[in-house]
């Protein structure tokens, strides 16, 4: 199957298509993934990447396009693709129709993870994780049960991403709403979209989208 994962920043996007990807065997298709990867590999696509970004410019819709191509060539007609992250534009699901067809490929689902604002914003504000093994806590639903010290490898050092601020997180989801969330009529009209309540425990969102897949 090829599927769409869609929502904003801090929806579980990563989480649920790397259940996806143990369960399955489905290959997710991250494009910050794919761009840093094929920059550090030197390929074609990525010096051409590299040559743009090291011109402080934006990476362009055509050179995610060859990522996603190679990337489908690669891995071979009898694997899944989950595509996160992309497309974020109407261009870009259009360019993605194009993309699919040339792999005799079709698109089966695309699934938004529906989020509440607020919820999302202390969702996102109050993680951190353990600096030394990276595990994860919460201010409010996740604390280590001894305080400062980390369940998992003892460690008394944390540290939270610069960008978990409030301010970051309604800005992510006012540019999800004005880019993204425009490109659901291209799919309903089609009638392959489904939506998932995202604010879910994590095993429940798996488990609908699970249900969707079957």
């Amino acid at each position: 199957m090829n599927i769409i994962l869609l929502g904003p920043p801090g929806a579980g996007k990563g989480t649920q298509a790397h259940n996806l990807v143990e369960g399955h065997g489905m290959r997710q298709l991250s494009t910050g993934d794919m761009l840093r990867a094929a920059v550090k590999a030197g390929t074609p696509v990525g010096l051409k990447a590299k040559a743009i970004m090291d011109r402080g410019e934006l990476v362009s819709d055509e050179v995610v396009s060859e990522l996603i191509d190679a990337e489908l060539t690669a891995m071979g007609a009898d694997v899944g693709a989950i595509f996160d992250g992309y497309p974020r534009t109407e261009a870009q699901a259009h360019q993605l129709d194009t993309i699919l067809a040339r792999h005799d490929r079709t698109l089966d689902r695309v699934i938004e993870l529906e989020v509440d604002e607020e919820a999302l914003v202390d969702r996102i504000t109050g993680r951190y994780t353990c600096a030394n093994c990276g595990s994860g806590y919460h201010d409010r639903h996740k604390l280590p049960a001894k305080e400062g010290v980390c369940d998992t490898c003892g460690s008394t050092e944390f540290k939270r991403r610069p960008d978990d601020t409030e301010e970051t997180v309604r800005t992510r989801m006012q540019e999800y709403r004005a880019k993204t969330a425009p490109i659901l009529p291209i799919y309903e009209e089609r009638g392959i979209v489904a939506r998932v309540d995202g604010m879910a425990a994590i095993g429940d969102v798996t488990a609908s989208i699970e249900a969707l897949l079957a």
